[in-house]
């Protein structure tokens, strides 16, 4: 794609504000945006939306600062492709690739980085944001707009959404080494996770990238990932990298191998291939329609094509009332709870809710942000979990669900909104700061052009 110059993000800019102005001043503001990584059950959108057509690319690199200027709405798999010409990367980059950079800021990603760079908007620096007011105003930690800046993470676009952002970089070299490392007890596992944090390394060896998966009650494995420029120095003999876009699937070699190598750019995708484990629900694991399902099209954003079409036309629904089944609950979370109750959940989780994989991603905050209140300094466990569980006639009052956000929060966590959520305006405003997220709303979105959060998140608006 190339990068495309200021000259060319400031026309953009000038078509969204062009957009925003024709739209009512009554109607309600929304994104004309096609694509979505949002699992959140929502309305249809009517009427015209703002055009963000033109703010999807990178606008420049400074490698002498290791920074880039990046418009909101570019893809983290544009941006690594860009980045990655000058040995550069983002401090965190989420694990699917049509995630947006603005989206994974006002929305929160995660990845193996985050246990020593936080989540992405910690690596920002300042942002353009457009606002409900219809301006845009660049804002950074200190100065008249510290407080959008600070708010805006986690806030889905309640509060605007950002045009441009400057995000920080990080050297890589050509390789990720990869250690999997078998746990069969959650406290050892949950110990390690706590001194890798703290320290950086593992057994005297540096980590740059740390994510894990429990397949099985005792069966849990880190994934260690070192950045290196040897291509022999991944503990094992093998003729050149591994492919997980071919034949191979990713996540079952961490149970087969102790060790493995990739290049970086297939070390940040190795997820995307096969939409972590979840590929298999439309029989890209089985290696006669694999052999033929092309390449190309295995990937993350092909998967949530045929999902769509599933929920549209309830074909799952239909195969389980033919075959008998019970009822299905979509159980599709990313919890955050501290490293010393893991234990505790994933016991619970077992027990309560059954659902196997599920991914582990640790992260700490360098800093507090009010709409996502994590304690800084402090170490916490990302869970992510995604599939259906057979619940019968109850699935309307979404019991799993439910007892999810209930279990977090009783184990001082917090779980991601980009799914759907349950709990009432109350509840929600203690947990995301919701008198914060008002005042700041009330600054820069006076005449709630913008859907609050709590209706986005709760009622599918």
């Amino acid at each position: 794609m190339g990068l495309i110059g200021t000259a060319n993000h400031d026309a953009a800019v000038e078509r969204l504000r062009s957009s925003y102005a024709a739209i009512a001043p009554t109607e309600t503001v929304r994104l004309a945006k096609k694509t979505s990584n949002l699992f959140r059950q929502r309305s249809a959108a009517a009427g015209p939306g703002l055009d963000v057509s033109g703010l999807a690319g990178v606008i420049s690199i400074d490698t002498r600062a290791q920074t880039a200027d990046v418009q909101g709405m570019c893809t983290y798999e544009n941006l690594v492709a860009e980045t990655l010409r000058f040995g550069l990367i983002p401090y965190v980059v989420p694990q699917l690739k049509t995630i947006t950079l603005g989206g994974a800021v006002t929305g929160l990603g995660i990845e193996s980085t985050s246990f020593r760079n936080g989540l992405p908007h910690e690596s920002v620096l300042e942002m353009d944001l457009f606002t409900g007011a219809g301006e845009v105003v660049t804002a950074t930690a200190t100065g008249e707009h510290a407080a959008l800046f600070a708010t805006f993470p986690n806030s889905y676009g309640s509060l605007g959404y950002a045009t441009r952002l400057r995000i920080k970089l990080e050297k890589v070299p050509a390789y990720a080494a990869l250690r999997h490392v078998r746990f069969h007890e959650t406290d050892k596992l949950a110990t390690a996770i706590a001194e890798i944090t703290e320290s950086g390394e593992w057994q005297g060896e540096r980590v740059d990238g740390m994510d894990g998966v429990a397949f099985e009650p005792g069966e849990y494995y880190l994934t260690l990932a070192r950045w290196t420029d040897d291509p022999t120095s991944a503990g094992r003999a093998q003729s050149g990298p591994s492919d997980y876009g071919g034949m191979q699937i990713y996540f079952r070699s961490v149970q087969e191998r102790e060790s493995d190598l990739l290049t970086v750019h297939d070390y940040l995708w190795r997820w995307d291939v096969d939409w972590f484990w979840c590929s298999g629900a439309f029989g890209a694991q089985n290696p006669t329609i694999r052999r033929f399902w092309p390449r190309r099209w295995r990937r993350s954003d092909t998967y949530m094509k045929l999902l769509a079409l599933d929920l549209r036309f309830g074909i799952a629904d239909r195969l389980d009332r033919r075959a008998g089944r019970p009822e299905r609950e979509r159980v599709i979370q990313d919890i955050e709870v501290p490293v010393e109750r893991l234990g505790e959940f994933l016991d619970w989780f077992d027990d309560e809710v059954g659902m196997r994989p599920v991914w582990l991603c640790p992260l700490r905050a360098s800093q507090a942000w009010p709409t996502y209140p994590l304690v800084p300094g402090k170490t916490y466990v990302n869970v992510g979990f995604w599939g259906t569980v057979h619940v019968g006639p109850d699935r309307v009052n979404a019991p799993k669900n439910r007892a999810i956000e209930k279990r977090v929060h009783e184990l001082e966590g917090h779980k991601s909104l980009y799914s759907d959520s349950f709990y009432d305006e109350e509840t929600f405003d203690q947990l995301y700061d919701g008198q914060n997220l008002a005042e700041v709303k009330g600054r820069y979105d006076p005449d709630d052009r913008f859907i609050r959060l709590y209706e986005k998140a709760t009622k599918g608006r």
